[in-house]
Order: structure tokens, then sequence, then C-alpha cells
């Protein structure tokens, strides 16, 4: 009866706690890298909230681009402070154990925001299809309530495609040594590693999740892409050909930020098991830290508005 009852608490088990860490084989200057780590945070929610509330002062700002550019900096301000707290706490105070549901809590919210904004750049790529293709009409395509409707979809299209993951985690027995994380944040792929039990469904639906949402939005802004350069191509003067394709350099570069340290993290989660810790830790970071610190800086450098707006809203905050 013991032998049973043992196996039945072994096979039912889960930890009340994951173990995390921060840099590997750097923990002894974890204090040091704690100083640009905390830079990078602070710049990052500075500069979107910059954004945030450049828009929201501009009367002129009141356009459909730049109510999809607030709609990007508020995802990147999610994102920073989906993985702030856990990474900072492993830096400054070697704060190392985070709880099971908190765990699966910031997965959910790491993944959500990633999600997003990968649906809130192929929006911004529909915004600039428009206004390239059929400008005499961007007005009215893109009303304020179509916009309203569209950031709607797209939170709802990210609950609802990952909603079903912290539970099919949940249902799975995990092993009593097997607590040790390789990220100091929760990811859905290194997460499911640490069961002991067919964690099949879960591949399945991690990668359903990846292809039905970023690997669609790519093909999408791709596809975008090339009706605008076929447009462009169609315009008489090269001038109106250059002043086109200079309205989309910042979305471009955005996609590259975003998407490119995507797909190295999947590469890396499928096929590269025999790197060293150290290189998925930093691609992680790259992918989770890099785009909410350079966006701010693309749309500020490339749009004149946003730069002059993000410039008032300083000038004004020193003023009081």
């Amino acid at each position: 009866m013991l032998p049973s009852q043992s196996f039945i608490n072994i096979s039912l088990f889960r930890p009340p706690d994951f173990l995390i860490i921060g840099i590997p084989g750097l923990e002894a200057i974890h204090g040091w890298i704690s100083i640009p780590f905390s830079s990078i945070y602070t710049a990052a929610l500075t500069g979107n909230g910059l954004i945030l509330l450049a828009v929201r002062r501009t009367p002129s700002l009141h356009q459909p681009m730049y109510y999809f550019l607030s709609m990007l900096a508020l995802t990147d301000v999610g994102l920073t402070l989906s993985t702030m707290p856990t990474t900072l706490a492993v830096l400054w105070f070697d704060h190392r154990l985070i709880g099971f549901n908190a765990c699966l809590v910031q997965m959910f919210f790491l993944h959500f925001f990633s999600v997003v904004e990968s649906s809130v750049l192929l929006a911004m790529s529909f915004d600039r299809f428009v206004a390239i293709s059929n400008p005499l009409r961007y007005a009215a395509v893109l009303t304020n309530s179509v916009i309203i409707r569209i950031g709607l979809a797209i939170v709802a299209r990210a609950t609802v495609s990952l909603f079903p993951l912290p539970f099919l985690l949940k249902r799975l027995s995990f092993c009593p040594g097997k607590i040790l994380l390789s990220h100091s944040f929760c990811f859905h792929a290194d997460v499911m590693k640490r069961a002991c039990a067919d964690i099949t469904v879960n591949i399945i639906y991690g990668l359903y999740v990846v292809l039905s949402t970023m690997g669609i939005d790519s093909l999408l802004i791709v596809l975008s892409y090339t009706l605008i350069l076929h447009t462009v191509m169609a315009l008489a003067s090269p001038r109106e050909r250059t002043r086109a394709l200079n309205t989309c350099v910042s979305h471009i570069l955005a996609v590259l930020v975003f998407f490119i340290p995507v797909i190295s993290v999947s590469m890396i989660h499928r096929f590269g098991r025999h790197l060293p810790p150290i290189v998925h830790t930093l691609v992680a970071y790259v992918y989770l830290v890099v785009p909410p610190v350079l966006n701010p800086i693309i749309y500020s450098v490339k749009s004149k508005p946003i730069r002059e707006a993000m410039l008032r809203v300083l000038r004004d905050k020193r003023q009081d």
C-alpha cells in the first residue's frame, strides 16, 4: 500500500518553487552586471513612457500611425515589466526562487506581450499599406472606431492563443530534482522541459501558437511590403518614391529588431542544445530587452513629429 501511495505522490509532484538564474558563469559579478541591466530597463520604460505622453498631449499626433505607435510603446512597457522584477531580483539580491504559480503568471504575460507586439507590428504594416496605396481614403479607412476594434482584436487573439498554456503545464508531473530554469524568467519551452511526463501536447501546442501568431504575422508583413513596393514602383517621380519609402523605414527597423531575435530564440531552443548556457541566456535577453529599448530610439530618430513632441514633454516636465 505504501509503495503505491508513494508512486501516486511522485506522479502528481508539482514543485512549490522554481530556481532561476542570472548570467551563467558570471554569478560573481552579478552586482556589476545589474548596472547596465538597470540602465536598459530604465531607458525602455522612460522612452516608451515619453512616446505615450507625447502622443497623448500632442493633438497633431492623433492620427492612426501614431495610435499604433502608442500601442507598440504600451506593449513594450508590458514586456519590460514582465521580466524586470525577477531579473533585477537575481542580479541585485541573488533572490533566485519563484513560486510555481507566479512562474506560470509571468510566463503567460511574457508570451502575451510578445504575441501582442507581433500583432501590433502587423497592424502598423497595414497602416503603411493603406497610407501609401490609397492616401486619399486613409483617414476614412482607419477611423478611431476601426483602430479600437483592431486593438481589441489583438488583445483577444493573444489571450485566446495563450490562455491554455498555464493549464497544459499544470496537468504535468514535474521531477523533484529538476527545478533549475535556464533564465531569470519563465519561458514556456524552458518550464515544460522540467516535467517528468509526456510533453508532446505542450510541444505541439507551443509550435501551433508560434506559427499561428508570429509565423502568420511575419508572412503578412512581408506580403504588405511586397504590395507597398509594387505601389511605390508605380509612382512616376523618384522623389515621391523616396518619400513614400522613408515613411516605412522606422517600421521596417522595428520589425527586424523584433523578429530576428524571435527567430533566433526559437531556433536555439529547438536545435541549439549543444550550445553553452550563456548563449541561450544572452539571446533570450536580446529578444525580450532590446526591442523595448530600441523602438523609442528608432522612432524618435526617424520621425521628426515624434522627436519634437517628446522633447516638448521633457521641457514641460522641467518647467513643472
